[in-house]
């Protein structure tokens, strides 16, 4: 099949189009990227030169260059990974979120209806969800109590999403995934952050009381579940991506110190951000029973893989926490100490 995959040098995107590459699944895999601050081509140079795999610099909200991408590649299966995906960022700044994660799905849908595309699975997230009280956990027809405009966005693009299916007959499929994490993903996320703070000695801010629970999610396992929904499900359907396994944060933080020696002591409680999350957790039974997929790498084995890679790779490190991050990380944390 041949892919068009926006967003794809992102944290996601990128193990995605990795495993596309490697696999053989794809003839052609064109990623549309618009190379904003978590956009790293570094995280293709293994398939950069790879003779089925181009990069296509661009905006899924510019209308003309969407059109002209999916006329000239007429792909099978065009996979929305491009979003402003932040939530802290989101708080400090609303109105990006807004314009890629609504305008820009917009545009693809667009396009897609245009050009009859024969699949379009669009990439979400189990922030849409809410905060849910155990025992509970959500499935597909949980209802949406988006917490910050970051999850109310992603929220908003679902159902636009779905209703091209409804209104157009757009084949289109909506996957929400669980927090994920692994090598590659941009240090403003809680693992990343707190491994790259870490091998630095430098203070871990931990909002609140730290007992926020998060389920977490391997990025190749995901990245597996998607292609699963792409090959055996369900035109029309949403499928829920958990990781099963559920932490609070201060106990994953806890891990990550114990696993490079560092003292506890480097943990740093900082004011907790306006309407956090307190607990998500996600049903994966219907994705697992369609088509047969579940998560395979264990939480404590991924994550030493992780720690791994960020203590192998300083040099990405550096590279991506330059600049305009600095600028964020104090936005972010300064004056949150308590």
């Amino acid at each position: 099949m041949k892919f068009v995959v926006t967003g794809g040098a992102g944290f996601i995107g990128s193990a995605f189009v990795r495993l596309l590459i490697g696999s053989g699944r794809a003839s052609l895999v064109v990623n549309l990227d618009k190379l904003t601050y978590a956009g790293n081509p570094e995280n293709l140079a293994a398939v950069a030169d790879h003779p089925r795999y181009r990069f296509v610099h661009g905006d899924i909200c510019d209308q003309s260059l969407v059109n002209a991408l999916i006329e000239e590649t007429r792909p099978d299966v065009l996979v929305n990974f491009a979003a402003e995906s932040h939530v802290d960022r989101s708080i400090l700044s609303p109105e990006p979120v807004f314009e890629t994660n609504l305008r820009g799905t917009l545009t693809l849908l667009e396009a897609a209806r245009l050009h009859k595309l024969p699949r379009f699975l669009h990439v979400s997230t189990d922030e849409v969800y809410g905060s849910i009280e155990p025992p509970h956990e959500a499935d597909e027809d949980f209802p949406l109590r988006a917490s910050s405009p970051y999850s109310a966005s992603k929220a908003g693009s679902d159902l636009l999403a779905l209703s091209y299916f409804v209104t157009y007959k757009l084949p289109v499929t909506v996957t929400r995934a669980s927090n994920n994490y692994g090598p590659y993903q941009f240090p403003e996320k809680l693992i990343p952050l707190m491994i790259s703070n870490a091998i630095e000695d430098q203070p871990l801010p931990i909002y609140g009381d730290g007992m926020q629970i998060r389920d977490w999610l391997y990025v190749d396992d995901h990245c597996r579940a998607i292609l699963a929904a792409i090959e055996r499900g369900r035109p029309g359907e949403i499928y829920n991506i958990g990781g099963s396994r559920a932490l609070p944060n201060v106990e994953v933080v806890q891990k990550i110190l114990a696993a490079l020696g560092k003292p506890e002591s480097l943990m740093q409680t900082v004011k907790d951000r306006p309407g956090h999350d307190r607990r998500y957790a996600l049903s994966s039974e219907k994705l697992m029973r369609e088509t047969g997929w579940k998560p395979e790498m264990p939480f404590e084995q991924g994550l030493r893989a992780t720690i791994e890679w960020y203590r192998a790779n300083p040099g990405w490190v550096a590279r991506v926490k330059s600049g305009e991050y600095q600028q964020y990380y104090q936005r972010n944390y300064e004056g949150r100490a308590v």
